[in-house]
């Protein structure tokens, strides 16, 4: 699927209209304000994040190229990312944009859902109120390269106690020990932009600098022992330039390897959850800070999609509870 074409000012009407066309339901709410979309779409009852999606990419194509950045920014809730003053644990929880369009054009995917499932959602933490706040990202290289990551959170990483970062992965729940910090995969985005990067020779992006390898800080053991329908595996599975694929008992034993695949692979979701993580280091914060990899889905099952959104959001709240320890 390429929604936007060239360097992402013009948007493809006609593309938009076979896939609104196909899936008529999704433009009922339109809406111009991108904040007020994302209230809109961001609910505990939301069944379906590819509204969130399609709707986005029509409003944006009504738009002039100065209103366009402003728009996806509220539209994806990074401008109403706030706290209410109750909260006493501040938690961020990111999804991601659909992905791999051009195979299934109603695809969906569970880590978007999530993110606006769990918007605004407390829950108690001992004698402690703990809130999430989510954001959507997009699936552009571009976007990591412009430090999208780096930029939305350096402000507020300080005052957050826990980071989870989501995406859609493999058959079960891998929580990535050990992200990596290069691009290796041909995937192009929803650009159709690829990253320049192979297993033969993956490529450092832009920015970060940094280890080759850094490590997932949340609670692993806990979030393992959580039962439901798919399994739930801390992956310490990288692979580097002089080993290959290795599972890794730590970060000592990955000094002076080249990554090419993190646990976490090597495309945005595994570099989202280093950035992250690379970004506290260098800041000298120290929470709990992770990325989880739902299960896959292909196309659109909603029956599918609420068992692992429901799994997800257990992982999720165990991990939180963590934080009365």
């Amino acid at each position: 699927m390429n929604p936007v074409t060239g360097s992402g000012s013009h948007i493809e009407i006609e593309r938009i209209t076979r896939a609104r066309d196909s899936l008529p339901q999704f433009f009922t709410g339109m809406v111009k304000d991108g904040a007020a979309l994302w209230r809109q779409e961001a609910t505990p009852d939301q069944l379906d994040d590819r509204r969130l999606y399609w709707q986005r990419l029509a409003v944006l194509s009504e738009l002039s190229n100065e209103e366009r950045a402003a728009f996806e920014a509220a539209s994806r809730g990074l401008t109403s990312f706030k706290f209410s003053d109750s909260a006493d644990l501040r938690v961020a929880v990111t999804g991601f944009d659909p992905f791999h369009l051009d195979d299934h054009i109603d695809q969906g995917n569970p880590s978007g859902l999530v993110a606006l499932q769990l918007n605004g959602r407390q829950i108690q933490v001992g004698n402690r109120s703990a809130e999430i706040r989510s954001i959507v990202v997009p699936v552009r290289y571009k976007d990591f390269d412009d430090r999208l990551i780096e930029k939305f959170f350096a402000p507020i990483l300080g005052e957050l106690d826990m980071v989870i970062t989501v995406s859609m992965g493999r058959d079960g729940f891998d929580l990535e020990r050990f992200p990596g910090r290069r691009r290796s995969v041909t995937t192009p985005d929803n650009e159709n932009i690829k990253a320049g990067g192979s297993t033969a020779m993956p490529i450092v992006p832009v920015v970060p600098d940094g280890p080759e390898f850094v490590e997932f800080s949340l609670p692993a053991d806990a979030m393992c022992a959580v039962k439901g329908e798919f399994p739930v595996t801390d992956n310490r599975t990288v692979t580097t330039l002089e080993d290959g694929e290795i599972s890794a008992a730590g970060l000592a034993s990955l000094q002076g390897k080249t990554a090419v695949f993190g646990s976490g692979g090597g495309y945005l979701s595994n570099e989202i959850s280093y950035r992250v993580l690379r970004l506290a280091q260098a800041s000298d914060i120290n929470i709990p800070i992770g990325h989880i990899h739902t299960p896959r889905m292909q196309g659109f099952d909603p029956d599918y999609l609420a068992r692992v959104t429901a799994q997800c959001h257990r992982l999720i709240f165990t991990a939180i509870k963590s934080l009365a320890d």
